[in-house]
């Protein structure tokens, strides 16, 4: 008699980035060299909207503001103004100038070069002080800037992690919770970015292009058999990502 393996978590997480990779060739996505406090602030600013108007909105700052010490001092209407463009205008400026105001108070400087020598743990719990900051946007500071190996998941890796089954999870939050120790390590990052394009561009949040998926076999996607007939609609690229050009 035949005994089939059922493959692990960690065969089927290596099968997707392997599919991934044949998605989008060529791709090597290295962490930023950006200052981990422009990260952390871009992160905020792409909160509910699309990246490049956060972009737009982040690049108001620094041209029409200055420096974060500039910002800082800048009246609150001045920020809102500059990143309007991005959405949730009162929510996102007043939590830039406490983070900024609160930094100074801390550490006499607006820096976040103190995160060097914390463990991930510590900059979760010392990051989440601050309104307006949550896991994922501490979790992309982490990745992005300091090239920690963690796994930041926003809404298009909660949905399709959820989708192919990796997880059941309600939340960004709690599938962040359920999957951080079980990617393997040296490919978080990779993996976080595969994903990311693969939202845009096959498994969106509404009409996902189910029949162009090179997923399919291996998705658990309740639905995918109505999407897959659907699917007439070429693949959109939208690949800007906004932490890649800070």
């Amino acid at each position: 008699m035949a005994f089939f393996k059922i493959p692990s978590f960690v065969d089927k997480i290596n099968t997707i980035i392997s599919l991934l990779q044949a998605e989008f060739p060529g791709l090597e996505p290295k962490p930023s060299k950006a200052d981990p406090l422009d990260i952390l602030i871009a992160t905020m600013l792409s909160q509910n909207t699309t990246d490049k108007t956060s972009y737009i909105a982040f690049q108001n700052l620094k041209n029409n503001i200055g420096t974060w010490e500039e910002v800082l001092n800048a009246p609150i209407s001045k920020i809102r103004n500059a990143v309007r463009v991005c959405g949730l205008t009162n929510q996102k400026s007043a939590a830039i100038k406490n983070l900024l105001k609160q930094l100074k108070q801390k550490h006499g400087e607006l820096s976040l070069k103190y995160l060097d020598k914390m463990s991930n743990d510590e900059v979760y719990k010392d990051l989440l002080q601050y309104k307006g900051i949550g896991v994922k946007t501490i979790s992309c500071m982490l990745a992005f800037s300091l090239g920690r190996d963690v796994f930041p998941v926003d809404t298009h890796v909660h949905r399709i992690i959820n989708r192919l089954g990796i997880v059941k999870a309600v939340t960004p939050v709690k599938t962040f919770e359920q999957v951080k120790d079980k990617i393997p390590d040296g490919k978080k990052f990779l993996f976080h970015t595969l994903l990311i394009r693969f939202g845009r561009k096959i498994c969106r949040a509404q009409k996902p292009l189910c029949g162009k998926c090179r997923l399919y076999d291996i998705c658990e996607f309740s639905e995918k058999e109505k999407y897959a007939m659907l699917s007439s609609a070429e693949p959109v690229e939208n690949n800007f990502i906004i932490l890649e050009h800070v």
